[in-house]
């Protein structure tokens, strides 16, 4: 046991909130972790285990469950009753999944959870081990969800501007969704308040940006916990390229139709030309919206590449695909990764999920964001702000952005004296990105001292 535990270094358990954008990036991590001489496990529910078959590459594969092994997360009658049962069944079969480990001569020495799942702690402290709470969304939002939990931002918001330390002042729309509309979905607004509840007693917390990107608020968060940055956290073929066979992320949800057709497609326009529209995996736009939004991306003039998946396709206008086939490009999914590194994309048109936005931050592309719940709203707000690298579209008194304002911003990214300043900035990033994690790096430093301190402590 001692002669295979010293092969590796150290033994970590990686285990991840059972959703796409949660799993894909702590699956990254675990491949970063690989690269530094460690052995790292994967824990997602059974059901995923079994429906979706990850392919994790130089990382090990193990499950757990969340009380509903036959249906995941759509067999639960309400998002309370699976947040309770995960939490259950998850600590009993964690428990089973550590001792099993043990018994098999390769314990483990930390479990890197994440903050959506702060039970995991508890399991981990009940065994000894080390315990690292994993924070997918930005220092901002979190540092936000941080003074709502503690009391120092009274809810709900009767003032503004907000101001909290590193942060630019905020109005409420630029806040959480959850405390933008004050009561909106209570469990969840539940879920990430509790990342809180006992994160002081983690040994690390690890969050999935990089310390360029939000200094000031970092430095703000590092005087409250034991915090680096280890991000951004996407395939290395598109950053520093130094972890082999790294291009994909290994793990969807979502059957992605062939690339070559799109790429092709891509490949014969010229270059930033293309307005790639895509709002991730769980937003549903209305069918007014989808409309206004359609007519818009008709009217600026450019070339699209939409994203429309199969519960959203009735909702576009009538014989609009076939209207606009000289312009437009149609897929129900896409290699969004591959999307945003090909040169013929000039704009991604996102809902500013914080995956989508760090991958266009990487890739050096400035954004339209039409941001629709949780921290979509503030990461819009950095976007336009702070990083200076895409315009916020305005919504209309009915809730709806209108064609008009579609075309608009649009046209201010792509043709504008702004769009160009966003194009300088994007690139910016992307440099600061490309060397957060490449050999010296902040992030890739913060991940050689994570793991160093293992080894010593283990």
């Amino acid at each position: 046991m001692e002669k295979e535990k010293k092969s590796y270094g150290v033994h970590i358990l990686v285990l991840p909130y059972p959703s796409q954008g949660h799993i894909n990036p702590m699956l990254q991590f675990s491949r970063r972790l690989v690269s530094k001489g460690v052995k790292a496990t994967l824990a997602t529910p059974i059901f995923i285990s079994k429906t979706f078959k990850p392919q994790a590459g130089s990382v090990q594969l193990d499950t757990i469950s969340d009380g509903f092994d036959e249906g995941g997360f759509m067999q639960a009658e309400s998002i309370h009753e699976y947040l309770t049962q995960l939490e259950a069944a998850g600590s009993r079969t964690l428990a089973q999944l550590i001792q099993k480990h043990r018994d098999l001569g390769h314990p483990f020495d930390c479990i890197v959870y994440d903050a959506f799942l702060p039970w995991v702690l508890d399991v981990a402290k009940q065994f000894g081990l080390v315990g690292a709470a994993f924070f997918t969304q930005t220092c901002a939002v979190n540092y936000i969800y941080y003074h709502a939990y503690h009391g120092l931002l009274p809810l709900p918001v009767k003032s503004t501007p907000v101001s909290i330390p590193g942060l630019p002042l905020l109005e409420l729309r630029d806040m959480p969704s959850f405390i933008y509309v004050a009561g909106s979905y209570p469990a969840y607004f539940q879920l990430v308040l509790n990342q809180f509840c006992n994160v002081h007693k983690a040994d690390w917390v690890l969050v999935n940006t990089f310390y360029k990107l939000e200094e000031e608020v970092v430095d703000a968060m590092a005087k409250l916990s034991p915090l680096i940055t280890i991000g951004p956290t996407i395939p290395s073929k598109y950053l520093d390229n130094r972890l082999e066979n790294e291009a994909e992320y290994g793990f969807d949800l979502f059957s992605s139709e062939p690339s070559a057709h799109t790429i092709n497609w891509l490949d014969n326009k010229p270059t930033r030309s293309v307005i790639y529209v895509s709002f991730g995996s769980m937003a549903c736009l209305s069918e007014a919206q989808m409309e206004e939004l359609a007519w818009g991306l008709k009217g600026s003039g450019h070339y699209f590449l939409w994203v429309v998946r199969d519960s959203e396709e009735a909702k576009l206008p009538k014989h609009f695909i076939h209207e606009t086939s000289g312009k437009g490009w149609f897929v129900k999914w896409s290699p969004q990764l591959e999307v945003l590194a090909n040169e013929a994309v000039g704009c991604f048109f996102t809902h500013c999920g914080w995956n989508s936005t760090v991958e266009a931050l990487s890739l050096g592309v400035p954004m339209v964001g039409m941001p629709q719940w949780t921290d979509q709203t503030t990461d819009a707000k950095f976007v336009e702000d702070v990083w200076k690298v895409g315009i916020r579209v305005r919504v209309d008194e009915n809730g709806i952005v209108g064609r008009k304002e579609v075309e608009d911003c649009i046209r201010e990214v792509m043709e504008g004296e702004r769009g160009k300043a966003m194009k300088e900035n994007a690139k910016k990033w992307r440099k600061s990105a490309v060397e957060a994690v490449s050999e010296g790096g902040t992030s890739d430093k913060n991940i050689d001292e994570f793991v160093a301190k293992l080894i010593i402590s283990s």
